[in-house]
């Protein structure tokens, strides 16, 4: 009975910095700005391809998906992040943290399918340039957006229903910012054989197969610009690529060191080597984000041309 009673696990208390006070101000300062500046970026970007018909194309509606999968997956963390920089220990309800670690959960999912359906269109485009709008159709490309949601909320569904499963005795504390999947496992007192296989299959079809997706499209497509005659024309097919293949180096170079090998409970890890991996998931679930509306509308001519033609409509309109 008593081990009933200490399962039945009310709240979690996330650490973060606290042992860092003055570290914890400059962190939300700088996580603050970073937000507002994911918001703005991925903002903009969705509206300018809403607004621009020019850029109603499959390569673009992946880009507004994958901008909008940035806001959702920011925004299922960030304000948890901002909060717990302001207190010293962090209390989260145990449902509270299950939902956050579900949303969170399923946005990198589905961003890691999105990514490797980018790098399928790309593949399309450049190796099979005439046949690409018939390949590529609206019948085509979004139920290959839809699938890359539904896959990751699936996938989320399921390792959330194997945590809420799993019995938590006293130690109630996370090492983290967020309620991340791994660092919750490490409290279980219980064997977490079973979500350990369920995270390793996870990781198979979420980080392994679509990382091999992007790196055998990019073969072919390496292969297809090297035959191209002309320099002018292999720099025009390359900076096609060149922007979703610098934001799959970002992303996958991180979150692949994370979720690679999920570790069992034997593992033990120190406090500083938890706050470590913290650090690196801040990295990749805030800096990323930001980093895309950058690296797409700085290497495309085409947003920036949308960019000033809508800023240009308005001002025009303003002055009317």
């Amino acid at each position: 009975m008593e081990r009933t009673n200490e399962s039945m696990l009310t709240e979690f208390v996330l650490v973060g910095l606290s042992a860092h006070p003055k570290v914890q101000t400059v962190f939300f300062v700088l996580v603050l700005w970073m937000y507002l500046m994911i918001l703005l970026g991925n903002g903009v970007l969705i509206t300018v391809i809403i607004y621009d018909s020019h850029l109603h194309t499959p390569m673009y509606f992946f880009l507004c998906n994958l901008s909008f999968l940035d806001i959702c997956y920011t925004s299922s963390s960030v304000p948890l992040i901002l909060n717990g920089f302001l207190t010293v220990r962090k209390r989260v309800s145990f449902s509270g943290c299950m939902v956050q670690m579900f949303l969170s959960f399923a946005m990198g999912g589905t961003e890691c399918v999105l990514l490797g359906m980018m790098a399928l269109d790309r593949y399309v485009a450049i190796c099979y340039p005439l046949r690409y709008p018939i390949i590529m159709s609206k019948g085509t490309y979004v139920p290959m957006a839809a699938g890359c949601w539904v896959a990751g909320l699936v996938n989320s569904m399921v390792q959330t229903s194997l945590t809420i499963q799993l019995p938590f005795c006293a130690n109630n504390v996370i090492h983290h910012f967020v309620c991340e999947i791994l660092a919750i496992l490490k409290l279980a007192c219980a064997n977490i054989s079973t979500n350990v296989i369920s995270m390793t299959g996870s990781n198979l079809m979420f980080l392994v197969i679509p990382l091999l997706v992007i790196f055998i499209s990019y073969i072919f497509i390496v292969a297809t610009i090297l035959r191209i005659p002309s320099t002018e024309g292999k720099q025009k097919a390359f900076s096609t690529c060149s922007a979703h293949l610098t934001v799959v180096i970002i992303f996958y170079g991180t979150i692949f060191f994370m979720y690679a090998k999920p570790k069992s409970k034997a593992a033990v890890d120190t406090v500083n080597e938890d706050i470590t991996e913290a650090l690196i998931s801040l990295f990749y679930g805030v800096m990323t984000p930001m980093l895309n509306p950058l690296i797409y509308s700085l290497r495309n001519k085409d947003v920036k041309a949308a960019v000033k033609n809508m800023l240009g409509k308005k001002l025009f309109s303003d002055r009317r």
